[in-house]
This record gives C-alpha cells, structure tokens and sequence, in this order.
C-alpha cells in the first residue's frame, strides 16, 4: 500500500448528507425561472460540477446569461436557506476525520461548491480552519479537470503518489486520475457504486469507516473492508 500523507474529500455526498437539499435546491431555482424540473437522475448526475457548468448540463437552452444567473442566485440563495441547519456528516465521518488528524494525515477538501457556499457550510459546523486547505470551483476550474488538485498537492508540498481523493462523482475520480493520484469511490452519495467502479477506483466503499479500516489506522472487526471491494 502506498504511504498516504494527503486525504483529500469531496464535500457533498462524501462527507455531509445533502444530496436531497441540492436536489430541492436545483427544482426551487427551476420554478423560480419557470424551467421544468429535472428528475433525481439527472440531477445528481452533476453534483461534482462547478455551479455554472452544472446549470449548462441541465439546462443547455439557457443561452441568456442574465437567466443562468438569475438560476445560480435562486439555487445559492435556496440552498444557504436549507443549510441554516447544517447538513448532517454521514456516519462514522467525524471520528474517522479526527483520528485522521491524530494520525498525523494532511487533510483537504476538493468540491465543486463555490467559496462563499464552502465557507457557510464550514463556518456553520464551526470548521473554517479545520483542513489544511480547501478548494472551489469559482476559484480555479470544475472537475474533472485537475487544477484545483494541483493547487492543493503545491500547498501541502505533497507528490500525487502520496495523496488520495475520496468522492462519490465520476467528476471526483477522473479529477484524480487526470491529477495522477490514487482515489477513493464512495457509493452512498450521489452517484452508485457500480458506475463509479467504471472509473477505476483504488478503492470502492460502502461506508466511510471502510476507508479508516483500509488505510490500517484503528481497524474496527465489523468495518474491515470486503475482499471484493479492492480494487488494487
């Protein structure tokens, strides 16, 4: 197993469980622009994407600038209204981050959220200094592209070797892959398991702790990763 110094984390659908209010948010903004909703499917089929790019997938026939940003500032406003309460981290996330921590582990957030909708959701959980660093789309460049991995590897002074991406996109894993580093598929955010395997994954994960029990840190009996789970 290569020796990790870098976990970096999607946010939504990899660490917090708010795929639903992204989906309500998209469907509020569509009524607000008189735009037909799109289905689940569809919709989560973009979570991973910066904002701008994600309205142009779903929405092509918005040429008009002025209505795509109409769009973008009806799902923030929607969105930051939900996120009054914050999104709950899927099981297991808080203390595996912890014992992360512990363990000496660099920790980073790679999302497709803007800054301003990053730091709301960070600062809501009290968490604004909580990673070594994070990363937004509207400040570098959407995934799949591997900019903002770059960016992130140049500030932690870590090789690509020696980091590994965790997320729950296609956008995720081909961001890693095109950044040259190992990742981490997770299958209960927004997209399922058995088409992220496709990508390639190091690893494919049911629950968060499997990632904790794979990297040989705390192993917990009942979390111990499936043979058929690893990839490589």
């Amino acid at each position: 197993m290569r020796d990790y110094q870098l976990l970096i984390f999607d946010w939504d659908g990899t660490l917090v469980d708010s795929i639903q209010r992204i989906v309500d948010s998209m469907r509020l903004a569509a009524d607000g622009c008189g735009l037909p909703w799109r289905d689940d499917v569809a919709i989560k089929g973009i979570i991973g994407l910066g904002l701008p790019e994600a309205i142009r997938s779903l929405y092509p026939e918005l040429r008009d600038s002025a209505c795509a940003e109409r769009f973008r500032r009806l799902y923030s406003e929607h969105y930051l209204a939900f996120e009054a309460e914050p999104s709950r981290l899927f099981a297991g996330v808080g203390e595996a981050l912890e014992a992360f921590r512990s363990e000496g582990y660099r920790l980073a957030v790679a999302t497709g959220k803007s800054r301003r909708g990053l730091d709301a959701v960070l600062a809501g959980r009290g968490w604004l200094d909580y990673f070594d660093v994070t990363r937004c789309a509207d400040e570098t460049a959407s995934k799949p592209d591997p900019r903002m991995l770059r960016e992130i590897l140049e500030h932690c002074r870590v090789a690509p070797e020696q980091a590994l991406m965790v997320g729950d996109s296609a956008f995720d894993l081909r961001m890693a892959r095109n950044a040259g580093m190992d990742a981490v598929a997770v299958g209960y955010g927004a997209q399922p398991l058995a088409l992220l395997r496709e990508e390639g994954p190091r690893l494919a994960i049911d629950a968060f702790a499997e990632l904790q029990a794979w990297l040989g840190r705390r192993p917990r009996g009942e979390s111990l990763l499936r043979v058929s789970n690893y990839v490589g």
